[in-house]
């Protein structure tokens, strides 16, 4: 629509928007991330962070295995009334979260083959079904190599100081190491 206006002889042509009557249209939907997106920070810790074996707002530890996460907390109250703190730095992990990890590792490694020995892949890896805690400091995991089979917590890997899982067989034996999270 236009409006003519005659000012000083000249017409002049005016725009004018129309004016709507109906009601307003209902504001968008917020914007998701929708379910094909990928979740690649579920369960991460920050490098150089550890949670409490007892902070269980974080999900890497809401989520863990709620046997693990009992018997990670009883070991931890057993190692601090010899000194020692336990503390997480990884618990469960998202499956997107694991493979940016075996990612990173690939390109690292240079091949699936020998990133598995240090990462495992998500259709793998215990961390992604809330079954396997990493523990820190070393003394801590050194008590724990030493102390865990009375809670149900066994180091897997010979080559992860840190990893823990519940594994004891019925007599509470740990089974024997794997050379790495490959085998």
């Amino acid at each position: 629509m236009a409006l003519a206006l005659l000012a000083g002889g000249c017409a002049t042509v005016v725009p004018v928007e129309p004016v709507s009557t109906s009601e307003p249209t209902a504001p968008p939907a917020p914007l998701t991330i929708g379910p094909a997106a990928t979740d690649t920070f579920g369960g991460w810790i920050p490098d150089g962070q550890t949670l409490s074996p007892f902070d269980v707002s974080n999900p890497a530890l809401a989520q863990l295995d709620p046997a693990l996460l009992n018997a990670v907390q009883d070991a931890a109250r057993a190692a601090a009334s010899e000194g020692i703190e336990l503390r997480i730095t990884s618990g469960w992990r998202s499956v997107g979260f694991q493979e940016r990890l075996f990612d990173d590792a690939v390109r690292t490694y240079g091949s699936a083959d020998i990133a598995s020995q240090y990462v495992a892949s998500p259709d793998v890896s215990k961390h992604v079904v809330g079954q396997a805690v990493d523990v820190a400091p070393v003394d801590a995991d050194k008590w724990l190599i030493r102390n865990g089979a009375q809670f149900g917590l066994c180091q897997i890997y010979a080559n992860e100081l840190w990893h823990f899982e519940l594994a004891v067989d019925a007599q509470g034996n740990c089974p024997p190491l794997r050379p790495n999270a490959a085998g």
